[in-house]
């Protein structure tokens, strides 16, 4: 089969979150298809990883191209503007399509679709986020598929139920009712939608039951996040990891600051913590200042020395949407876990098995006691994890089950029907 596979970012280098979804998926697919890759660049993704943005996108067309049979990319104009984002985003309330469909607009990248398409007799062609729903009016007679790494409507407005600011609350409101409209248009008429749980699947049919669905979650590189647990002695450290300037992550390491960490010190005053992800805020910086044994790392290459001698894995992410992969690559690393549920959301983890769930921080601190004080229950865990991610988070297995999907929908498709969004 031959897959175009339209993205809304690069998907490299596969360091964290949607990212390393992306790059996996596409690199298992090939293995068993020929895969085009057509890319717009967000730039915030790169800069954390290179010197250069220039320097990152060479490296990745390099990596990329071992396995893909092309690999273009292109700039995202609104990002290009003075003030892009902010100005799109008022912009956005007296247009037709909601921020969300407005962001990734380019005259340059239709273009290359239609001339790709022209060129190519492909099978499938796949849109790796919702936001690039205006580009399938072009795929007519080709069947496409959506890729949702979140539903975005419904993390939209879970957004405003937590915001406290009134603009902003009234704004995220806004933009997920009318978000939710145009998903519930161009997902019924997608010949598939992908979600990474069955909880999302269910949010994305509860929009029309004319919807139709597959689960490929989010997975491990098992090789590649293989435990090797040296003999901990010294003080116990904790580890939380994240890109610190997306808002759940956010929130979660302000929440640990603020509320945990006081908490904790007072119970276990010989603990420390490891704060790994790139742009992390003012406040978060200055107590690492002040407090030796709140160690705020920024970004890191390779996280796995800081997994293997953690001796627990904090996540109290209370917002968002999607399943985190920090939470699998915890779990392939056999690293005990204590998590807000909402955090694993999506993932069939059982609190007490393979995780401890907690929401206030008074919980979270007994669960945090409980596990430096029973060795043997931490181990429990951590095996239990380690398990769970083999059976059922291999990349390698997803990537069979995403590819024998596309199969299907190439031998069920017929290429003469249109397959064009209708417009609102």
């Amino acid at each position: 089969m031959k897959i175009l596979w339209v993205s809304h970012l690069v998907p490299y280098p596969p360091k964290a979150g949607v990212l390393e979804r992306a790059y996996h998926l596409v690199k298992e697919l090939s293995r068993h298809h020929e895969i085009h890759l057509l890319c717009l660049i967000q730039k915030s993704l790169l800069a954390p990883y290179y010197p250069t943005v220039d320097g990152g996108l060479e490296e990745a067309r390099r990596a990329l191209g071992a396995f893909c049979a092309s690999v273009e990319f292109y700039d995202i104009p609104k990002e290009n503007r003075k003030l892009g984002k902010p100005r799109l985003a008022v912009e956005s309330l007296f247009r037709l399509h909601p921020y969300t469909l407005n962001w990734l607009k380019s005259p340059e990248f239709s273009q290359a679709l239609s001339k790709a398409l022209d060129t190519v007799d492909f099978d499938v062609v796949h849109f790796d986020t919702i936001s690039l729903a205006p580009f399938v009016e072009l795929c007519a007679g080709v069947p496409y598929v959506f890729d949702h790494h979140n539903i975005e409507s419904h993390m939209l407005l879970r957004r405003a139920h937590n915001e406290t600011q009134p603009l902003k609350k009234a704004y995220f409101f806004q933009e997920g009712i009318r978000l939710r409209h145009y998903e519930r248009r161009y997902c019924q008429q997608a010949s598939l939608n992908i979600t990474c749980s069955q909880v999302d699947a269910r949010h994305l049919r509860g929009l029309s039951p004319a919807i139709k669905t597959a689960v490929i979650p989010n997975g491990v590189d098992v090789g590649y996040f293989s435990p090797d647990r040296p003999h901990k002695g010294g003080s116990p450290r904790l580890l939380f990891l994240g890109t610190l300037d997306w808002y759940p992550n956010r929130r979660a390491v302000e929440f640990i600051a603020e509320q945990i960490w006081p908490l904790l010190k007072e119970r276990i005053p010989e603990v420390r913590i490891d704060i790994i992800g790139a742009n992390p805020p003012q406040q978060i910086l200055a107590l690492s200042r002040s407090d030796p044994d709140f160690v705020v790392h920024g970004f890191v290459d390779d996280i796995r020395s800081y997994l293997n001698n953690a001796a627990a894995f904090l996540c109290p992410i209370a917002d968002g949407g999607g399943t985190k992969l920090k939470i699998l690559d915890a779990l392939a690393m056999e690293l005990p876990i204590v998590s807000h549920p909402l955090a694993c959301e999506g993932i069939n983890v059982t609190d007490g098995i393979d995780v401890l769930f907690a929401q206030r921080a008074p919980e979270y601190v007994e669960a945090i006691t409980r596990l430096l004080n029973n060795p043997a229950m931490a181990a429990s865990l951590g095996k239990a994890g380690r398990q769970l991610i083999q059976t059922q988070y291999d990349f390698r297995q997803i990537g069979k089950k995403l590819s024998m999907a596309y199969t299907e929908i190439s031998n069920s498709s017929d290429k003469s029907a249109p397959c064009v969004a209708s417009q609102a």
